[in-house]
């Protein structure tokens, strides 16, 4: 094969290839979701190689830094806990205990290991810890009885850490933390306990004014899920006032665990 025939096939291939590009474009130009239903695909492809994989190299060996041997990465929120206008980092991490796999009731093992939470602030030259707790969360696979275990959720709102337990038509119960000093503070706490849509009874907790508002739901026995009368389900609450003890606030770090938390 002479060089003109070689360079001949080369710029076929060229020609071709941005022909099938320009295809794609006007594909995805005429059907936009197919553009981001493959985006998605994309991104759902990195996420699932978990752990480290889905940050960039520096990033990796930032966080990597602040996990302690024998933990591994299990979640990562970003958000601006201390207002400076930089996303600061929130690790929740997981311990890689091998005693921690047990079999559950269904004769099926799984990682009973717990979790726990770091938290860095975003400076110039990379990350600074604000604060930590290796084990203060149970494992995400506890064992749910009838119904499933409560989901954690993390999540940054107007500067303070809001760490949630979802339990479906259960409810939820909700910690918020804000920074201050050095260390992050449960200033809040609210908790709604539901049967399906309708909220039975809700409790929040003000621990910087030491003010607790209990509100209960004075239609409650007359729900019924099987009735035809709306009127029943309405939601009309009582609510009760109570003033708590003056204490210190409680440090995020020093949570043993979140399970056991109570409040007098």
């Amino acid at each position: 094969m002479n060089k003109t025939t070689v360079v001949g096939l080369i710029l076929t291939l060229f020609m071709l290839s941005g022909c099938r590009d320009k295809v794609r474009s006007k594909a995805d130009a005429a059907d936009p979701q197919a553009a981001v239903r493959q985006s998605i695909k994309r991104i759902s492809k990195v996420e699932k190689q978990g752990d480290m994989h889905q940050y960039d190299v520096a990033d990796q060996q930032q966080i990597t830094d602040f996990i302690p041997k024998g933990y591994k990465l299990f979640e990562k929120i970003s958000g601006d806990l201390n207002k400076d206008g930089l996303e600061d980092c929130v690790l929740i991490i997981k311990a890689t205990r091998k005693d921690g796999f047990v079999k559950n009731s269904f004769d099926k093992v799984v990682d009973r290991n717990r979790r726990g939470i770091i938290i860095l602030f975003t400076e110039k030259n990379g990350y600074k810890l604000a604060s930590k707790n290796y084990n203060c969360f149970s494992s995400e696979n506890e064992d749910g009885g009838n119904y499933y275990a409560p989901e954690l959720w993390v999540e940054e709102r107007k500067g303070n850490l809001y760490l949630r337990y979802c339990h479906g038509r259960y409810g939820y119960w909700e910690y918020c933390f804000r920074y201050q000093g050095s260390d992050f503070m449960l200033i809040g706490y609210e908790v709604f306990h539901d049967r399906g849509p309708v909220v039975l009874f809700k409790t929040s907790i003000n621990f910087l004014t030491g003010i607790v508002y209990d509100d209960e739901n004075i239609n409650a026995d007359k729900y019924d899920d099987d009735s035809d009368d709306d009127s029943v389900a309405d939601e009309v609450f009582k609510r009760t006032v109570i003033k708590l003890k003056k204490k210190p606030l409680i440090k995020l770090s020093e949570i043993k665990d979140f399970d056991e938390l109570r409040f007098e």
